[in-house]
């Protein structure tokens, strides 16, 4: 049996494929080797995953593919393997990026360039084969521009700055009650602050109507495109492909600043775990 996951900074999406090629899902929370230590990651697997899969024989397992966030450095990747390792011993487990995990899903064999864009972002040249080429990404303080934390934390920023129209800043407090220390305290002080600011992104894609949103959304968008994309020597020959929550549900944005960029866009897919799958099912 091939046991698939792949992990953002908020979800992990578990795919299972028994020796018939019956497919089983399972979701659990994020795992991120720059956010948890090993033992946190053994726990999780353990309070979330493995009661999911009680009614399955664990030693049958014996391939586990795990793309995650934050697995892009050998340092990064030991941490979930070891913690992988203590609950699967008999497994053979490769640990790689979450960048893999969207190229192969979104390119299969054949090159491309492939990007990320749900809480974080990143993107890469894709050979078919291999990641050739990486634009860094540098996590929510100093990248991650066009993710849903990087639109998140400008629109944290602009209502902070009463930078926005009062309507939409009453909405925004009617909902939240959050007041300056909350939010300050929660990017400063408390986990996972790239979620946090991330978990704006709904109300933001429920505000569309207001043009100052719409225009917030294309402006992090342009970012994302001037200083990752167009940095890519064949970034108007080779099409673009996206997978992630913020590619798929502002995708109409998205679309409109490519064009604006002369870029064109293949596949935006919400998640890449079927993709992955299917790259596992013919591998």
């Amino acid at each position: 049996m091939i046991l698939i996951a792949d992990s953002g900074s908020t979800k992990t999406d578990w795919r299972l494929i028994d020796n018939s090629k019956k497919i089983y899902q399972f979701t659990m929370q994020g795992i991120n080797p720059y956010f948890q230590t090993e033992e946190q990651i053994y726990e999780i697997i353990g309070t979330e995953l493995l009661p999911q899969l009680k009614a399955l024989d664990l030693h049958h397992i014996s391939e586990l593919f795990f793309y995650g966030a934050g697995c892009g450095t050998d340092s990064k990747k030991e941490i979930v393997k070891v913690a992988l390792l203590k609950k699967f011993p008999l497994a053979k487990i490769e640990v790689n990026s979450d960048l893999l995990a969207a190229a192969r899903a979104l390119c299969g064999l054949e090159p491309g360039i492939a990007a990320i864009l749900g809480t974080g972002s990143n993107t890469c040249y894709y050979d078919g084969k291999n990641i050739v080429e990486n634009r860094a990404s540098l996590g929510f303080i100093l990248g991650d521009e066009g993710s849903g934390a990087h639109i998140g934390k400008t629109f944290i920023q602009a209502y902070l700055n009463k930078e926005m129209p009062a309507a939409l800043s009453a909405r925004f407090f009617e909902r939240f009650k959050l007041s300056k220390e909350d939010i300050l305290d929660a990017v400063y002080k408390r986990p996972m602050p790239n979620r946090f600011l991330a978990s704006f992104s709904l109300f933001i894609y429920q505000n569309l109507k207001e043009q100052y949103v719409v225009d917030l959304v294309a402006t992090c968008f342009e970012q994302f495109f001037n200083i990752h994309i167009c940095k890519y020597e064949n970034h108007k020959v080779i099409p673009l492909s996206c997978v992630g929550s913020v590619a798929f549900y502002y995708s109409n944005i998205f679309r409109a600043v490519a064009v604006k960029k002369g870029i064109a866009i293949d596949k935006i897919i919400e998640t890449p775990i079927a993709g992955l799958t299917l790259f596992h099912l013919e591998s």
